[in-house]
């Protein structure tokens, strides 16, 4: 029994420390973003590698150093946390002060590739627990096994807890849109009623006074 909960309580801790890895091919001057739902102090850490496509070979090399890449990232509320030009391999590493959708964007440093050579970017994002290196915390703090292994699950579970508060927010959110557009539909109604309403009280009384200027009634 004790087993069972053990490895239900690890699937669940997996399911809020997540991370992905993905390339991408982008042109000399094109612009890649990402959107990444982020809750508030969190870690966020991005690994990335930049290759060049070799008309020679039809593949793609490692990139010289005169390449690099231009990354901003904004937080929901538009305003720009990080900006700067990186080299062409490397991480970013940003931390987040705002629960909500943080966007992130790729492209770059250079425009003055012969034909518009192509890049392929290695890119890897990992938010929350995984960000953070265990095995330099260790070496930094010089933990044990047992103590590195329950700092992991100290920062997991509080990775949950920002997780569950980040879903309450969400969910606030949206009851606040659904009530904002309830409103908005019943209003709009109430209004169409009594635009129908006046209409149908000016109609009657341009009826009647064209009835009596005809001397019908």
């Amino acid at each position: 029994m004790q087993t069972h909960c053990i490895f239900a309580a690890l699937i669940v801790i997996s399911t809020f420390t997540y991370s992905y890895g993905l390339y991408f091919h982008i042109a000399e001057t094109e612009k890649k973003c990402f959107i990444e739902e982020i809750p508030d102090e969190t870690t966020v850490l991005v690994h990335y590698k930049v290759e060049l496509f070799d008309v020679r070979t039809n593949g793609f090399m490692p990139s010289h150093p005169g390449v690099g890449m231009h990354v901003e990232v904004r937080d929901p509320e538009e305003k720009i946390i990080l900006s700067r030009v990186y080299s062409a391999e490397g991480r970013i590493s940003f931390t987040s002060h705002i629960p909500g959708e943080h966007v992130l964007c790729l492209y770059s440093n250079s425009s003055k590739w012969i034909g518009g050579t192509q890049l392929r970017i290695h890119f890897d994002i990992q938010v929350g627990d995984q960000a953070i290196d265990y095995a330099q915390v260790a070496q930094k703090e010089k933990l044990s096994e047992l103590q590195l292994r329950i700092r992991q699950l100290l920062n997991q579970v509080d990775q949950i807890v920002k997780e569950q508060n980040y879903q309450r927010y969400r969910e606030e959110r949206f009851r606040a849109t659904s009530e904002s557009t309830n409103q908005r539909v019943f209003w709009w109604s109430v209004s169409q009623v009594l635009i129908l309403v006046t209409m149908g009280f000016w109609q009657m009384k341009h009826l009647k006074s064209f009835f009596e200027a005809k001397k019908l009634v």
